[in-house]
């Protein structure tokens, strides 16, 4: 009879996945981690950037989640669709799993469905499905009016539309479109604008350096699909050739009926333990709701759901050993900014800094570019 203890991790992203394997290596062999997803495959979110402008194939950025197994963590495919955290049970696919400890990770939903003719007029950036559909629609497009779009102020991955702005812009000089307008339209009144106005500003340098067109706070009410028009709140409208969106986000319905979530509409954990309320209850990375010192939100991205996903799992196996546990995610991140042509920026700095962020951001180069190409790979061997 097995005499461990089981934690359950709930996700298989960035941050679920960097969980399961540092338990697995810390916890003792009769201890049980249990991966559970959805999805069979895990996509690196970070190059559907590269999907989307033909430097990747779909296939080259993810990997099939059940090759954990060979690590000895247990991975279980099914859709999460019950949740009580008091008991920490799971129900997935009509099987019950208890743990003695629960990591949730399940990331945010995408809901294009929200915004009238969103979903059917354009292609989202932060789907594989959507990323393909995008590489393919560039490669049709002879000319025109691009528009990438943010459909809500707040999402994950801040950078990534500015970046895809550019690459597209880069994607179509090579190809030898000429006459193309590349433009972003965002629900936001700036790039990035939790990392501080400094940042902000160069980050928009940057996209308006490329000759591409920025026209901030402008949030999206329907999109004509047929006559190809974006129409806002404030009574703007815009025509597109090609619709390139950043879709709302919304915390994962299991989350909101198990009680999960807090004000903010997302789960409000300790900032430092990643403790979600109930007892032997974590959450990391984008399922979070943060409010850091400067009255803002962390941002939601990979690097920090894998830094918050090793202090919960250093702090939990020394729990179980018998040692106090003393990790404390800090709030420091890094991001790298993709401009096109084999360059690119790359910032860093502490978010939980007071009063506000401390930040630092590199000016695009090749080093920048290269930097985010062997975070790619070093991140991809997690499989072999």
């Amino acid at each position: 009879m097995r005499s461990g203890r089981t934690v359950v991790v709930l996700g298989g992203g960035v941050g679920g996945v960097a969980a399961a394997s540092r338990l697995r290596q810390r916890l003792r062999p009769e201890d049980r981690v249990v991966l559970i997803d959805r999805e069979q495959r895990h996509v690196f979110q970070a190059s559907l950037l590269w999907v989307a402008t033909g430097t990747r194939r779909p296939e080259q950025i993810g990997r099939v989640l059940t090759r954990l197994r060979a690590r000895g963590v247990e991975v279980v495919t099914g859709e999460v669709t019950e949740l009580d955290t008091g008991s920490r049970r799971v129900q997935v696919g009509g099987t019950a799993i208890e743990a003695d400890a629960m990591i949730v990770s399940l990331g945010a939903d995408l809901a294009p469905e929200v915004i009238p003719g969103l979903s059917s007029a354009g292609h989202n950036l932060y789907t594989l499905e959507g990323a393909t559909a995008i590489r393919e629609a560039l490669e049709r497009f002879a000319g025109g009016r691009v528009v990438v779009l943010t459909a809500a102020p707040a999402y994950k991955c801040p950078a990534a539309p500015y970046e895809a702005a550019m690459l597209v812009k880069a994607h179509l000089r090579t190809r030898g479109v000429h006459g193309a307008a590349v433009e972003v339209w965002a629900a936001e009144p700036g790039p990035m604008g939790t990392a501080g106005p400094d940042v902000s500003a160069a980050v928009r340098a940057m996209v308006e350096g490329h000759g591409i067109g920025y026209h901030p706070e402008h949030q999206i009410e329907s999109v004509d699909g047929e006559n190809r028009v974006l129409r806002f709140s404030n009574g703007a409208s815009a025509e597109f050739d090609l619709l390139i969106y950043v879709p709302p986000h919304r915390c994962p319905p299991v989350l909101q009926q198990a009680g999960l979530t807090g004000a903010s509409g997302w789960i409000e954990v300790d900032p430092g333990t990643m403790a979600a309320g109930p007892p032997a209850v974590f959450a990391i990375g984008d399922a979070t709701g943060i409010r850091i010192p400067s009255g803002k939100m962390l941002p939601k991205a990979g690097v920090f759901a894998h830094r918050q996903a090793d202090v919960v799992a250093d702090n939990l196996a020394d729990e179980w050993s018998g040692r106090q546990p003393e990790r404390r995610f800090d709030g420091v991140g890094a991001c790298f900014i993709e401009t096109g042509g084999g360059r690119g920026g790359y910032g860093w700095g502490d978010f939980y800094a007071t009063p506000a962020p401390r930040m630092r951001l590199h000016r695009p180069s090749r080093w920048g570019h290269w930097g985010k190409i062997l975070f790619e790979k070093r991140w991809l061997r997690h499989w072999r």
